[in-house]
C-alpha cells in the first residue's frame, strides 16, 4: 500500500471513529433531555391495580416519560368511582407496583386536605379528617397537629410522598364556588392561616411528606371556579392574599407551591398565573427566592385548557417557572399525554421557544426533592 492510500485509510478510520462517537453523544444527550422532561410530568390514570392500568401509560412510566403520579377516588370524566382508591391495602399495593415499574422513584401525590376535599375517605377505611375551616374556627394547634398527624401517617404508610395541601388562600369570599363553599381555607386572617398551615406542614415534613401551598397567588376572593373556565380575580384580589404564601415560602420544612389558573390584570394583563412569568418567576423565584418545587394546577382545567392551545400551555408554563406539569387525567382522559408533552417540549427547545437550561433547572429541583423524600 502506497503512502497516499495509507493516509486516506487512516483518515477514513479516524472519521468513522469520531463521527460514531459524536452521533452516540448526540443521541445520549437527546435521550437524557427527554428523561429530564419526563421528570416534569405528573399524570393521573385509571386503574385500581397495576394490571388494569392502560398499557400505554405503563410503557410511558417505564420509559421515563413520567416523574410523578396523582391518585383520585372518583373519575369525573366517566362519572365513576372506579378510579384508584378502594381500600388501604389496595392503594398501598397499587403505589408500590407502579413504583417498581418506573426507572426512577416517582412523586406520588393526592389532594388530601381533609373535610370535603378528601380522596382517602373513611368509607374506604381511612382515618377521619376535618376541614381547614373547622380547624381555623377551633383555633387549637393541638387539634391541627392531631389531624395532621393522622393524615401524614396514613399517607406515609400508603406510599404517598406529596400532599396537595394545605390551602393557604384567604377565605375572603364565603360564596367562592371552589374555596369558601368547600370550607378549604383556615380563615380570612393571614396570621391564623399561617399559624395552622405551619403546624400542618411541620408534621407532614417529619414523616417525609412534601406539603404544597395552594393556590398561588390567591384564589380565595374569586367569584368563579377555574375548573369551569376563565376566572378573573382582578376586581377582588388584594396583595394581602400573598402574605401566607410569602411567609410560608421561607419554611425550612419540605414544601412546594401550586399555581392557580386565575387571571389578575394587576399582575399580568394577558395570561393567568400558571402561564405568567411575571407572576410565577418574578415573585416566587426572584422576589422571594423560593427554591422548592412549583407545581401547576391541573392543566386540563378549563381556565387554561379552554382558552389556550396545548403547545402554548406547555411553553408558557415552563417559561413562567413551573417545575411539574400536572395532568390529572380526570376532567378529560388522554393516555398519551406524557409522550405528547415530551415531543412538544423537544420541539419548543429546537425552535428556541423554551431554553434547555429551564428543563435542567427544573430537573435538578425535582431530583433533589425526590432524594429528600426517598424511603
Amino acid at each position: 500500500m502506497n503512502q497516499k492510500n495509507l493516509i486516506f485509510l487512516l483518515l477514513l478510520l479516524f472519521c468513522g471513529s469520531s463521527c460514531g462517537t459524536e452521533n452516540e453523544t448526540t443521541q445520549k444527550s437527546t435521550t437524557d433531555l427527554k428523561e429530564m422532561i419526563g421528570q416534569m410530568i405528573m399524570i393521573g390514570f385509571r386503574g385500581m391495580e397495576v394490571d388494569s392500568i392502560d398499557q400505554q401509560i405503563l410503557n410511558q412510566i417505564e420509559n421515563g416519560y413520567v416523574g410523578g403520579i396523582i391518585l383520585f377516588d372518583y373519575d369525573i370524566a366517566s362519572k365513576s368511582t372506579n378510579r384508584n382508591i378502594k381500600s388501604p391495602n389496595q392503594v398501598k399495593t397499587l403505589i408500590g407496583n407502579v413504583q417498581k415499574i418506573s426507572t426512577t422513584s416517582l412523586l406520588v401525590a393526592v389532594d388530601q386536605e381533609g373535610g370535603l376535599v378528601n380522596r382517602l375517605k373513611t368509607k374506604y377505611g381511612f382515618p377521619e379528617s376535618v376541614s381547614a375551616k373547622y380547624l381555623g374556627e377551633l383555633d387549637n394547634l393541638d387539634s391541627t397537629k392531631h389531624y395532621a398527624r393522622l393524615n401524614a401517617q396514613n399517607l406515609k404508610q400508603l406510599g404517598f410522598n406529596v400532599n396537595f395541601a394545605p390551602v393557604v388562600d384567604l377565605d375572603l369570599n364565603p360564596n367562592n364556588p371552589v374555596i369558601g363553599k368547600y370550607e378549604r381555607s383556615y380563615s380570612d386572617k393571614a396570621a391564623l392561616v399561617i399559624k395552622h398551615a405551619e403546624s400542618w406542614i411541620a408534621v407532614h415534613d417529619s414523616l417525609g411528606i412534601i406539603s404544597t401551598l395552594k393556590h398561588f397567588p390567591g384564589h380565595g376572593s374569586a367569584e368563579a371556579d377555574s375548573h369551569e373556565g376563565f376566572t378573573d380575580i382582578t376586581n377582588y384580589w388584594s396583595e394581602k392574599e400573598l402574605i401566607p404564601f410569602e411567609k410560608l415560602s421561607k419554611s425550612k420544612n419540605k414544601i412546594g407551591i401550586m399555581t392557580a389558573h386565575v387571571f389578575n390584570n394587576k399582575l399580568d394583563s394577558i395570561y393567568p398565573a400558571t402561564l405568567s412569568k411575571a407572576t410565577i418567576h418574578s415573585i416566587l423565584r426572584e422576589d422571594w427566592n423560593f427554591k422548592g418545587l412549583i407545581f401547576s394546577d391541573d392543566l386540563q382545567m378549563k381556565a387554561v385548557n379552554k382558552l389556550f392551545d396545548f403547545k402554548t400551555i406547555i411553553k408558557k408554563s415552563i417559561n413562567a417557572g413551573v417545575d411539574i406539569l400536572v395532568f390529572g387525567n380526570n376532567l378529560e382522559y388522554n393516555e398519551g399525554i406524557p409522550q405528547e408533552v415530551v415531543n412538544t417540549v423537544m420541539e419548543l427547545i429546537e425552535s428556541g421557544e423554551v431554553r434547555e437550561s429551564s428543563i435542567k433547572n427544573a430537573y435538578e429541583r425535582i431530583m433533589e426533592a425526590k432524594r429528600q423524600v426517598k424511603h
